[in-house]
């Protein structure tokens, strides 16, 4: 699996400063989430573990995962059984929360600035943003995917530099399943063994 685009993910949601007045409600959504995530980053008197907690919280809060989950697990998802579905979606959430929770803390004063977004659809926004490392460094390109028609926006993917994380974890599945058979309980299987690789 590769992991890197969750650590991407996870220093990207605690680096976007506000939006400029006069941008859109995504662009809004996105850089008040940020901003959110940078102040819990940013309390010294809880202790690293309290901390952890509550930024992962804070992700689940802003990102609609059983949607990526599903999406990741593409076409297997017709056929497999609600048990079976529920059971990977809860594996991935785990998954993706163990990978969080193991990079949150290598933000290092990076810092994101909107730079515009896109209609993706109707709800449906891509939030364009370029990433600065303080060390210097060429800007990143990140974009990130936003649905704004639901009882809240959240976040459903991130594209860096073009590559984008729900893509590719559905690429990656979809090899792991040709491998075994399409067995869907072996991906779940092995989406809780990797998540133990983090504790």
């Amino acid at each position: 699996m590769r992991t890197v685009l969750f650590s991407l993910f996870a220093l990207f949601f605690a680096a976007l400063p506000a939006a400029a007045q006069g941008a859109n409600p995504a662009e809004q959504f996105v850089s008040g989430r940020i901003r959110d995530g940078l102040a819990i980053l940013n309390q010294t008197n809880l202790d690293a573990e309290s901390r952890s907690h509550k930024f992962e919280d804070f992700l689940l809060e802003a990102t609609d995962l059983k949607r990526i989950a599903l999406f990741t697990l593409g076409s297997a998802a017709g056929s497999a059984t609600p048990a079976q579905r529920d059971a990977f979606v809860a594996a991935f959430r785990t998954y993706a929360t163990a990978v969080y929770r193991s990079y949150f803390q290598r933000y290092s004063g990076q810092s994101l600035s909107v730079t515009g977004s896109r209609a993706n659809g109707p709800g449906d926004t891509i939030v364009r943003t370029s990433m600065v490392d303080p060390n210097g460094g060429r800007p990143l390109a990140v974009d990130f995917r936003v649905r704004t028609d639901g009882p809240k926006p959240v976040v459903i993917d991130i594209g860096i530099s073009g590559v984008w994380l729900a893509l590719t974890q559905h690429d990656d599945f979809a090899a792991f399943l040709a491998r075994n058979n399409g067995n869907v309980d072996a991906l779940t299987t092995h989406l809780l063994d990797v998540a133990k690789t983090y504790h």
